[in-house]
């Protein structure tokens, strides 16, 4: 049994998890946009949970970015600016007088699916974050790859491939714009579609008017489906995933996997694709609850 949390922007959210995946206690509160009372708001609600438990137990915390292990220190929090910079880790430690696990939100999301979720039957288990940014998780084994910066699986600030750009008549000296995020999250998407059509429209209301098959929006989500698959296309052909879980808020708006999946075997090597691209069985819960399965035997 332990207790998960998943810090995000606006929300803190918490579960006890059993052994055998069962939720014994599940909340959700506001994120105060206060450090000091971010770990005071962990610290209250695992104090509650012991008493009431009359146990203590191991905490995992999930949450944007990653501990820098140069530093000790977040980077890469920017929606979480608060966490920014801070060793949240040692804090917390301090805090609760006892070990805590913290670990990438997108890390935890894969690794959730992978024990009991819609990846436990595979052993190289990638996690894509599509919302308002572009995020990924690498589990191998039921264990979290996270490699010796902490980056692995942040595949959304790779540089969008060369014919990508080319079709996109990329023309920047920025870095930053030219990041595959910029292209296929929701914030990237929502930004071409107006600044391309003069519309003031955000991600799911673009997505609604594709499948209301408006030309405008049919074209762009028709580029956003080729943007998408080479980009996956550069992750196959250097770790060759068993199955892609798409997490996020706008992978709920895509109800065209298949789609990617064949467009996604013109672009990697041979032209030939055996994985599976799969939604995820506990949503928008499977970070919280891949922090309540951290712990060293879940840690590369």
């Amino acid at each position: 049994m332990q207790i998960g949390f998943d810090v995000g922007a606006t929300k803190i959210e918490s579960v006890v998890l059993e052994e055998t995946g069962q939720e014994s206690f599940r909340e959700r509160t506001s994120c105060p946009k206060d450090y000091n009372s971010v770990i005071n708001n962990i610290v209250e609600i695992t104090k509650k949970l012991e008493k009431k438990l009359n146990k203590s137990l191991p905490v995992g915390v999930c949450h944007p970015g990653v501990h820098s292990p140069q530093t000790g220190l977040i980077k890469n929090a920017p929606n979480c600016y608060w966490i920014e910079k801070k060793p949240f880790q040692k804090d917390l430690r301090d805090a609760l007088d006892k070990e805590v696990f913290c670990e990438n939100d997108a890390n935890c999301f894969a690794l959730s699916e992978s024990i009991d979720g819609a990846g436990k039957h595979y052993k190289i288990v990638y996690g894509i974050i599509l919302g308002s940014g572009a995020g990924g998780g690498l589990v191998i084994d039921k264990k979290v790859v996270t490699g010796p910066n902490g980056l692995s699986g942040e595949w959304g600030h790779n540089q969008l491939p060369y014919m990508a750009a080319k079709r996109e008549k990329l023309d920047t000296s920025s870095l930053r714009e030219s990041e595959i995020e910029s292209f296929i999250s929701g914030h990237g998407l929502a930004k071409k579609f107006n600044k391309k059509y003069g519309k003031n429209l955000k991600s799911h209301e673009i997505f609604n008017l594709y499948r209301q098959h408006d030309l405008d929006a049919e074209k762009m989500i028709d580029e956003f489906k080729i943007n998408l698959a080479m980009s996956l296309s550069t992750i196959i052909n250097i770790l060759d995933p068993d199955v892609f879980i798409f997490g996020g808020g706008v992978s709920k708006e895509i109800d065209f996997l298949s789609d990617i999946e064949s467009i996604v075997k013109k672009f990697v090597i041979g032209k030939e694709y055996e994985g599976v691209f799969l939604k995820p069985k506990y949503g928008d819960a499977s970070g919280v609850r891949g922090a309540a399965r951290l712990g060293r035997e879940a840690v590369y």
